[in-house]
């Protein structure tokens, strides 16, 4: 069945599809797999707001038929509870044997990947951002480029952040802000002397949203329904790329294929599922767009490689602020994803700088019982006190580079995946002093920080995985070469977060997916016999 295919792709992910394009535009042959299911529970169509007050079947999208989200109370984001996200993370670590301790490991098998239920933030690298990559930061922007314009990003303002997310050039106008976060940024512009030397940038969020319509997909109607999926597809999906590969003559797609391992059939390279019993594809090249734990653990299958490779992953924060001079303004539908973002200039243990970076979500669409769950009284009563507090509050989160975190990835006897991660040693002294800069910061903007509201995330729970496979000039054994080929096993390319060669606190989301566009760029010209 494979003997015809030029390249097989494992996952349907944001780089599973980046790679695909140019490689299908090259002319080959392109076989996808990945292994969920499509989701059996749509988003909800129409305002957040109305549909809360007069939707009778709004108990589908709520709690799930299954009751979902009641099963999932004690997860740890509001995303895994929600009934229309259940089949993004359903199986994951079962599938792939992930074995945790001390870390969040999460995942998906589903159709899009985890791009079916994330913040959609974007953003580009700089050239030093990207000095420890193996290839000159040019190479990268014609892939930034045309990713940018593909899925569609909205945000360009010529504001203090400009420079630092790095794709005005492409992007769409801003979705609209609400009320208090328009509040926020009009006093912080006003004082452009103190914003230069403070440390502290505020601007305009980039997102993959868009403001502006595009082929089959709705700019944004404000609706409020972010967290639960966008019925009008504004928020990008790469479910939305999947549908646009599958009207390619020369794109082949089998859902439902769990792969175990990297096998070999002379001069091709394939993927086997069912403990290594079942049934086998093989193509000229084989590119892994799993995850970053997923194609950690078939490189290392494959390999042979039993030493332990680092992680990198995100230290993140989570606080609540609140503007007391929009204390009793009525909720209006706004957008549920990052608004405002900001920039934060740390200083670590030795003197060195670290940045800090993180975005302000309107609370309206986030269900009141999330933030009751953390309140020192009874459920019944915090709701009532939320009720009239919220309207007046933003959520922030923070994330501090993916190098702070002490994690190793190795193979067990069973070839599981087994994950150890801890924060490392100077990440609570720097979220100290993030807390206590954000909340003098916000203070002069008229927000005050809620007290004990800064609360500090757990390892791998900012889902910023990278840099287990990391690409480098003379890659040694598991490592990866400057077109993501894996060091020891000739004709494996790994495209997504497992071969970056840094993480930044930006999400790395747009940097992986721009990085699977060069290499199968790349794999075109080199398959297609145009290769020097």
């Amino acid at each position: 069945m494979s003997a015809g295919f030029d390249v097989l792709i494992v996952g349907s992910g944001p780089a599973g599809v980046s790679a695909a394009f140019p490689l299908l535009d090259a002319g080959l042959q392109v076989l996808m797999v990945d292994g969920g299911t499509p989701a059996v529970v749509p988003p909800p169509t129409g305002q957040l707001l109305q549909l809360r007050e007069r939707d009778p079947q709004q108990w589908r999208w709520m709690v799930g038929s299954n009751y979902h989200a009641l099963r999932q109370i004690d997860a740890l984001s509001p995303k895994l509870r929600v009934p229309t996200h259940a089949d993004v993370f359903a199986g994951f670590a079962a599938a792939n044997r992930i074995d945790t301790q001390d870390f969040i490991a999460v995942g998906s098998l589903a159709p899009g990947g985890l791009s079916k239920a994330w913040g959609c933030g974007v953003a580009t690298l700089s050239a030093d951002e990207l000095a420890p990559f193996p290839f000159p930061s040019a190479d990268l922007r014609p892939s930034y480029e045309a990713v940018t314009r593909r899925i569609g990003v909205s945000g360009a303002a010529s504001d203090d952040l400009a420079d630092y997310f790095g794709l005005d050039d492409w992007a769409q106008p801003p979705v609209a802000l609400d009320a208090l976060q328009a509040g926020l940024l009009q006093r912080y512009t006003a004082r452009p002397a103190a914003r230069a030397r403070a440390g502290f940038r505020l601007g305009r969020s980039r997102v993959a949203a868009l403001t502006e319509a595009m082929p089959g997909r709705e700019a944004c109607d404000l609706s409020g329904t972010c967290l639960w999926g966008c019925a009008r597809r504004a928020l990008y999906s790469a479910t939305d790329d999947l549908r646009l590969l599958r009207e390619r003559a020369n794109f082949h797609y089998r859902p439902g294929f769990v792969v175990d391992r990297v096998i070999r059939s002379g001069s091709r390279v394939g993927v086997q599922a069912g403990n290594g019993g079942g049934e086998a594809l093989h193509a000229r090249r084989l590119v892994l767009a799993a995850g970053t734990l997923a194609s950690t653990r078939l490189a290392l299958q494959v390999l042979a490689h039993r030493d332990a490779v680092p992680l990198q992953s995100c230290p993140s924060a989570a606080f609540l602020l609140c503007v007391p001079r929009q204390l009793g303004r009525r909720r209006v539908p706004a957008f549920g994803l990052g608004q405002l973002s900001f920039a934060l200039a740390l200083a670590g243990q030795d003197g060195s700088p670290v940045t800090g970076f993180g975005s302000l979500f309107d609370t309206g669409g986030i269900p009141v019982a999330e933030f009751a769950r953390f309140l020192p009284m009874a459920r019944r009563h915090g709701v009532d006190v939320l009720a009239s507090l919220l309207p007046a509050c933003v959520v922030g989160n923070l994330f501090l580079p993916g190098h702070l975190l002490d994690a190793r990835l190795s193979l067990g006897a069973d070839d599981a995946l087994q994950v150890r991660g801890r924060y490392a040693e100077p990440v609570p002294a720097l979220m100290a002093q993030a807390q206590a800069q954000l909340r003098a910061h916000f203070r002069r903007l008229g927000a005050i920080m809620l007290p004990f509201s800064f609360a500090l995330g757990k390892p791998g729970g900012d889902l910023h995985y990278a840099g287990s496979l990391p690409m480098r000039a003379q890659p040694a054994r598991g490592q990866t070469d400057r077109w993501g080929e894996l060091a020891g096993y000739d004709g494996v390319h790994v495209v997504d977060g497992a071969s970056l060669s840094a993480l930044t606190e930006k999400s790395h989301t747009l940097t992986l997916m721009a990085n699977a566009d060069r290499i199968g760029r790349r794999l075109g010209q080199v398959l297609g016999g145009q290769a020097q």
